[in-house]
């Protein structure tokens, strides 16, 4: 086959599977609230089933990360997601004010265009693929080449599983040709309602291009900032348990950590003692000229790899069982590759002398790349966590907790996501980790309760006030009961 006819093949594809999705949702928007449920119970079941065959699959055909941690995001993407979203009201009428007279009901987008990245790649299919049937959407699914055949295989476990709980054929699909050619016809197909990207910086800046409706991510690059009231010992913990999930790939884990000067030594003596390796001068140069590639981007080939490999790749002799590696910086900027957005076990270090300091230098480095996205705090003063919270330019701070985990909604009572809003300082059109909400348009439907003359203030109408009947007649009843009780 030539890439000519893999390209028409892919394009024609892709029509289809828009095709068939489209006339699936217009079935599936007729549904009841309980087949919608019946329907998104059945595919999270699916999912947290095959959720250890699939980490693996995603594993051995990506080779980023750790198949075991990988297990624990798709059942999160499966179990966790769903027991947030279960109980929501998605389908027709969902919230209603009987006394301010309006209420509002629940309207799918239609077909729901989701690019799914090779980072994440099974529980990111799995997590929009629930959110999108929550909210009685269809979904066209955009693979990563280089994540092709386990997003296939889960689509095609999800799509199972909806179509013997009652939903339409075709409501699921999934390209299995995919080119950037399909991703293009995909974004700006005339019956594509909206798009969900999560990739890279190029691809989500294409989709908000395209046309269409989208929800776009930005890179993350969330420092640490460990405030001198903390648990310097479990703030370095959770530090390292995030940076070291899945080997860093989630976007939301920390990239930098930030200390006051007075502490520095406390802390870098604990990150040693939990397993970090700092390195020296000519270590950090080294390694900074390999995953900084002359183009000014990120070489591809540190994602989610190990110590050892990066080690290895960067010909670097590092101690064994080394959980991190850390290097101290003092500048930020688009060249030093320090500063940047790092989806592997490497993170930077900076002292600053003051809280003050702090919050400038981490609002520096979240401009320089991150904007929007995470901040990780670890203090036990709530003053300076309230005052970080009101200054920095951030979607989500995260408080004594995993940035990675935290991000999500995993380790805090965020909504349960894999794709992160960054705000508009961000470019992102929300600041919300997505959910089925998300997905909806919501029609308000509002009753009169004025004339035109009570708003020009002419005083020819009076102003009324419309009891609902039936507050009117529980009124009435505990007048009566008052008045029995004072006759007696």
């Amino acid at each position: 086959m030539t890439s000519l006819d893999k390209d028409l093949m892919s394009i024609q594809e892709t029509r289809n599977l828009i095709m068939s999705a489209k006339k699936a949702q217009e079935i599936y928007k007729t549904f009841s609230q309980e087949k919608v449920d019946a329907i998104v119970k059945a595919v999270a079941e699916a999912a947290e089933k095959e959720a250890s065959r699939l980490a693996k699959m995603a594993f051995e055909e990506t080779g980023f990360g750790k198949w075991e941690d990988k297990i624990v995001k798709n059942t999160f993407a499966s179990k966790v997601v769903y027991e947030k979203i279960k109980d929501m009201k998605t389908v027709g009428i969902i919230r209603e004010e009987k006394v301010g007279k309006y209420f509002e009901v629940a309207v799918p987008v239609g077909v729901v265009a989701a690019l799914i990245p090779s980072t994440n790649p099974t529980s990111t299919t799995i997590y929009k693929t629930l959110i999108s049937l929550k909210s009685g959407n269809g979904i066209v699914v955009s693979p990563h080449p280089n994540a092709k055949n386990c997003i296939i295989e889960t689509a095609s476990i999800l799509k199972e599983a909806a179509v013997n709980a009652g939903a339409p054929e075709g409501l699921i699909g999934c390209i299995t040709i995919p080119s950037l050619e399909a991703t293009n016809i995909l974004m700006k197909h005339k019956d594509t309602a909206l798009i969900l990207a999560t990739g890279g910086e190029a691809m989500v800046k294409a989709a908000y291009s395209s046309g269409t409706p989208a929800i776009g991510v930005g890179p993350g690059n969330g420092p640490a900032f460990i405030d001198k009231s903390a648990n310097v010992s479990l703030a370095v913990k959770r530090i390292l348990d995030s940076k070291t999930f899945d080997n860093g790939v989630i976007c939301a884990s920390e990239q930098s950590i930030v200390v006051e000067s007075s502490m520095k030594e406390t802390v870098i003596n604990e990150l040693k003692k939990q397993g970090a390796y700092f390195l020296n001068e000519e270590e950090s140069q080294k390694l900074g000229n390999f995953i900084l590639r002359a183009n000014g981007t990120m070489n591809p080939q540190i994602v989610g790899k190990s110590v050892e490999a990066l080690a290895s790749m960067a010909k670097l002799n590092v101690p064994k069982g080394a959980r991190v590696l850390i290097s101290e910086q003092t500048t930020v900027g688009k060249n030093n590759p320090y500063s940047r957005e790092k989806l592997t076990p490497i993170l930077a270090f900076y002292t600053v002398e003051s809280v003050e300091d702090g919050i400038k230098l981490c609002t520096e480095i979240l401009m320089n790349e991150g904007k929007g996205h995470t901040l990780v705090i670890h203090s036990e003063d709530e003053n300076i966590v309230r005052e970080f919270g009101l200054r920095i330019p951030v979607s989500r701070l995260l408080v004594n907790t995993p940035g990675a985990l935290g991000g999500i909604g995993a380790s805090t009572n965020l909504v349960p996501a894999l794709t992160l809003g960054c705000g508009a300082v961000g470019g992102s059109s929300t600041s919300d980790n997505i959910g089925p909400m998300n997905l909806l348009n919501i029609k308000r439907v509002a009753y009169g309760v004025k004339e035109l003359e009570e708003l020009k203030g002419s005083g020819s109408v009076q102003p009324t006030v419309q009891i609902p009947e039936e507050y009117l007649e529980l009124i009435i009843s505990k007048v009566v009961e008052k008045l029995a009780l004072i006759n007696k």
